[in-house]
């Protein structure tokens, strides 16, 4: 008999909660009109693309990152806080007209906590099979769903634009400065160039030094024919003859100016040769040749940043503008008196069945 008067209990229990479900979502629930959005990302650099390309015809021109760091940004305190400042969602989410349980209870709420029921009256999904994003906005009136999606839309679509000019306007300045960069270093490094040929009066010194070794190499053989007359003639003439002497002071004079010019070319000890004049202006026309060429580069890349800079801009495309709800789709009341019905049946149909069990492991 008291088993029995449990029993009863528990189903009764059951159908007055089942009764008051009924009564709240029937009765006392407020309604909720949801206004609904879509938009997808475009790039501009889609426009240039291959139309052959059938993987990119499948992937599409949007960017699945783009759209969940927009998702990101819409669901976000910065986004909460500027669609309060405009529409005072406070004042709408915390009317004292509306059903407790849907409505914020303070209107003074914590941040954290108006964050948390902003989150239950704002769904932003990304449909990963049509790669658009879905904007549901929840609120008591049709006017406000509207305007809440539409302001959603609106800022979503300014972030998008202002992130993209931002990093690509980051880009082409840093881009920039290392060109002026360059350009000045090539400068310098052409000015050095140039001071270091008036310094030493030569423009080629690998020209005077290629004539000064032609020089050398004519006197060297002239200084050999020299050679070559004296020995055939020392035995003909002494010595002492004016034929050998006026050859002895060729020769002499030919190596004489062999060795200066030979000077001219090497170093010696406090002097500076041609060749260490070659060494230091080959050393500095290469150092200038290679900062040209890092300019040209640094050109070259400006110009390829600016043009994917343009190319790889992104804009937000509105599928589907915000709708104006006719009929409150929140809460959905049938739904949720049959759930509540069927799962508070359930639980008390196991609470019943473990009671069964418990007494027949005493008996």
């Amino acid at each position: 008999m008291k088993s029995l008067l449990k029993t009863s209990r528990l189903w009764q229990a059951a159908a007055a909660l089942c009764v008051l479900a009924a009564l709240y979502w029937g009765l006392i629930a407020s309604d909720r009109y949801v206004s609904e959005a879509k938009v997808v990302i475009e790039r501009s650099d889609a426009i240039g693309a291959n139309t052959s390309d059938f993987a990119s015809l499948l992937i599409g021109n949007t960017a699945p990152q783009d759209l969940l760091l927009l998702r990101e940004y819409l669901l976000s305190v910065d986004m909460l806080q500027l669609l309060d400042s405009r529409l005072n969602l406070r004042e709408h989410y915390s009317t004292g007209g509306r059903d407790p349980l849907s409505r914020m209870w303070f209107k003074d709420a914590s941040l954290e906590r108006f964050h948390a029921h902003y989150l239950k009256r704002v769904n932003v999904e990304y449909d990963d099979y049509s790669r658009v994003l879905v904007i549901q906005a929840q609120a008591y009136t049709p006017e406000m769903a509207r305007n809440i999606a539409e302001a959603m839309v609106r800022e979503g679509e300014r972030f998008m634009n202002e992130m993209t000019h931002r990093i690509a306007s980051d880009q082409v300045v840093y881009i920039e400065k290392q060109v002026q960069a360059q350009g000045q270093r090539a400068q310098e490094a052409r000015q050095a160039l140039l001071a270091y040929q008036n310094a030493n009066g030569l423009v080629s010194p690998r020209g005077d030094i290629e004539s000064l070794s032609s020089v050398v190499a004519s006197a060297e053989a002239e200084l050999a024919e020299l050679k070559v007359r004296r020995a055939s003639l020392k035995d003909v003439f002494t010595p002492q003859s004016s034929t050998i002497v006026q050859i002895d002071a060729q020769i002499a004079a030919v190596e004489r100016e062999i060795a200066a010019q030979r000077g001219r070319m090497v170093s010696t000890k406090g002097k500076r040769g041609l060749n260490r004049v070659i060494e230091e202006q080959e050393r500095l026309q290469l150092a200038a040749e290679f900062s040209q060429d890092l300019y040209k580069t640094a050109l070259g890349a400006l110009e390829k940043a600016r043009i994917e800079a343009t190319r790889k801009l992104k804009n937000v495309a509105v599928v589907q503008q915000p709708t104006t709800p006719e009929f409150p789709l929140q809460p959905r009341r049938i739904y949720n008196i049959v759930v509540f019905v069927l799962m508070t049946l359930m639980l008390a149909g196991v609470i019943q069945l473990l009671r069964a069990i418990v007494k027949d492991h005493r008996d």
